[in-house]
């Protein structure tokens, strides 16, 4: 394997091109990345759409994955560069954990209990000539829908109260179109928006200025919400 170019860099993971189809995804701190890859592979068999996965093996290491490379913006980068809008971000958004939250869980017995990405925001999803795509499934567990819309709406309110965001406006208009979708699929209950706050606080990749305006975000959707 040949690893090219450095296409990009996120909180955990730097991604290399290897071809024209397929790129390399590297945990920098060596975290496992083979209940990820499992997720990956269980979600495209039931048609949800995620970048398709290339082989993995005993010789694999297991902090890489071979992923499809996929062409197109970001959401995010198509909502700062004005290509699309809020109200239809939000119904994408929308749409997809709508249609994640229809997969039954992999693992759990619970009957109730779904697929959860617990990091879709428009970062995390590309919009290829295919259709949007969610990626970075390094947070994903099972559990009920209501957790990912409570951790979804969670990082949107972040950065609408985050100066330091490039366009916090721009986030604070998403989060308003966005939580209607979310009211009219079961809301946010208040102790789903508790765990949230407290898992965002506690990950290690959230900086202590982010972690200072957790509280002040999760007042903002409780009083979106009112």
């Amino acid at each position: 394997m040949r690893i090219g170019e450095l296409l990009g860099s996120g909180r955990s993971a730097d991604v290399y091109a290897l071809d024209d189809k397929w790129v390399l995804r590297h945990y920098r701190d060596g975290m496992d990345a083979t209940h990820e890859w499992m997720v990956m592979s269980y979600l495209g068999a039931h048609g949800f759409p995620v970048p398709r996965l290339g082989p993995r093996d005993s010789e694999t290491p297991a902090c890489d994955l071979v992923l499809q490379r996929l062409t197109g913006p970001t959401m995010l980068e198509s909502l700062l560069a004005g290509e699309v809008s809020a109200a239809d971000a939000a119904a994408v958004l929308a749409g997809l954990l709508a249609e994640l939250h229809t997969v039954p869980a992999r693992l759990s017995p619970d009957p109730e209990d779904r697929i959860l990405h617990l990091d879709l925001h428009p970062g995390n999803v590309m919009l290829t000539d295919r259709g949007p795509v969610v990626i970075d499934w390094s947070n994903t567990r099972e559990g009920v829908p209501a957790a990912d819309r409570a951790m979804t709406s969670l990082i949107l309110a972040q950065a609408a109260v985050d100066p330091g965001f490039p366009a916090p406006a721009d986030a604070r208009a998403l989060l308003d179109e966005l939580l209607p979708h979310f009211s009219a699929s079961g809301g946010i209950p208040a102790h789903h928006l508790t765990e949230a706050a407290a898992h965002r606080a506690a990950d290690p990749a959230t900086g202590p200025q982010e972690v200072a305006l957790i509280d002040r975000a999760a007042s903002l959707i409780v009083d979106l919400t009112a």
